[in-house]
């Protein structure tokens, strides 16, 4: 049996077919706009947690004392396939740096560097480089809520009322008339915790032009409020996408949890993150704002240009100015508002593949981290479009308590293990939790709109596991 879970210790994407899921924040003069550019990144987790049981550990494990690919199941020589890969990407000018990070039973098997962390300035991406992590976000913020649950401050079918009265007149989008104005229906119940958590509550994002409920999210400006009480009273005058647990779709729904834990425990939500997991788990690159002493780390953020097909620096987004990230931001965005390190995510990912725990610290219990990653999609909702991209789910593919979820991974198209828990962010981040074969992948880069070419999510993937070719290890 097991000593004890696997540790780490550090001193110092474009889905399966579509896109990663991307939430993104700025600032104006008097507040950060928080939008969101999007697809979903098919990363996925199952109805029934298969959680493998983790290997025995070092005392303390150090970057500089990563182990060797064949220790840990891995074949060197089809793993150096990853690393080539991601290295032309940066090479032919995809990208302008990028960090890997993957580990096995809590082991360092590789950590990459590539590229430039700023065009500009030359200067060469450090495994210490704070990225804009945008909606992986999201998992955070959902381990924040697991948290309260566990204390008993919420239950799963608690109605949102309970905690959002602001809520209880809310109405549902039924259609539209000849003039193109929402014909609109009484709510037939109100939301429950877990459809809020699952994306099956109903609620917008603005991230479909063309739909009346994302058109009304961006008239009202919700996420661009100057505080989260605020942005509760905005999306209080939308109506809902459609009745509660009858449909997904991606939403400001996490924002919402985040607005909720504060109101749960009188703090901000950083600083409930702070206290409860940033510091437990040592991750001190992680907030909501870099500060000065650290600026000088912050990657630079690129865009596509579509006339010239090169990269160059982003400068604005949805019509605003983007975000410095070096001063708070006017709320907390619990959907998409964090930066973070790709070690300091590792952590967090670590944590969760040990079911709740890390170097002795427990954040959640086991029971607690295989409900976020079951699947919670009804059965009948499983066949519909989720709103952001082509892609729809079915019986291999779900979405957990703010993850995605792998039910069946073969049937899904990919090679990583059943139970596989993931998500993504706005400028490209990715990483995914695998139970089954305990593994942990943290991908890092700045790029607005995807990547340029093929998912960098999926091709990780991919080029990861056919280099797992002793699994059992």
């Amino acid at each position: 049996m097991p000593a004890g879970p696997p540790r780490l210790r550090c001193r110092s994407n474009d889905e399966y077919g579509g896109k990663d899921p991307m939430h993104v924040n700025r600032n104006s003069a008097a507040a950060r706009m928080v939008g969101a550019m999007t697809a979903v990144a098919l990363v996925l987790a199952p109805a029934h947690g298969t959680w493998a049981a983790p290997k025995k550990a070092p005392a303390a494990l150090e970057l500089s004392q990563a182990v060797a690919p064949e220790a840990v199941g891995f074949d060197s020589a089809r793993l150096a396939r990853l690393d080539a890969y991601m290295a032309k990407v940066v090479e032919s000018g995809r990208v302008a740096g990028m960090t890997t990070f993957l580990a096995r039973h809590g082991k360092v098997v590789s950590f990459k560097t590539y590229g430039k962390k700023s065009l500009a300035t030359g200067e060469p991406m450090t495994p210490d480089t704070i990225f804009r992590i945008y909606s992986m976000t999201k998992p955070v913020t959902g381990v924040a809520m697991m948290i309260l649950f566990e204390e008993g401050r919420w239950r799963l079918d608690d109605p949102v009322t309970r905690y959002v009265p602001e809520f209880k007149d809310l109405k549902v989008l039924k259609g539209v008339d000849g003039n193109g104005q929402p014909i609109l229906e009484d709510l037939g119940r109100p939301p429950t915790m877990r459809e809020v958590m699952a994306h099956t509550a109903g609620f917008g994002y603005g991230l479909a032009e063309e739909h009346p409920v994302d058109k009304l999210y961006r008239e009202k400006q919700v996420l661009s409020a100057s505080s989260t009480h605020e942005m509760i009273q905005r999306t209080a005058q939308i109506p809902l996408a459609f009745q509660p647990g009858t449909q997904w779709r991606y939403s400001s729904s996490v924002d919402i949890q985040g607005y909720i834990v504060e109101k749960l425990t009188g703090q901000r939500l950083g600083d409930f993150m702070a206290e409860r997991i940033f510091r437990p788990l040592r991750m001190p690159d992680t907030a909501f704002h870099v500060p000065a002493e650290k600026a000088g780390r912050l990657a630079a953020v690129y865009v596509g240009n579509k006339e010239t097909g090169r990269i160059e620096e982003a400068k604005a987004l949805f019509g605003g100015d983007l975000p410095t990230y070096l001063e708070p931001p006017p709320w907390d965005s619990g959907g998409g508002g964090l930066v973070s390190t790709t070690m300091d995510y590792a952590r967090f990912a670590q944590m969760i593949a040990n079911k709740g725990e890390l170097d002795g610290v427990r954040i959640l219990s086991p029971a607690s981290v295989e409900m976020m990653g079951t699947n919670m999609i009804p059965k009948e909702v499983l066949v519909s479009s989720n709103g952001t991209t082509g892609a729809r789910f079915n019986e291999a593919v779900g979405f957990g308590l703010d993850f995605m979820v792998v039910n069946e991974p073969r049937a899904a198209g990919t090679l990583e293990g059943k139970g596989s828990m993931s998500w993504g962010g706005a400028a490209g981040t990715w990483f995914w939790v695998d139970p089954t074969n305990d593994v942990v992948f943290v991908g890092m880069i700045q790029r607005f709109g995807g990547s340029g070419g093929d998912d960098l999510g999926a091709m990780a993937r991919t080029l990861t596991y056919q280099a797992l070719v002793n699994p059992e290890r």
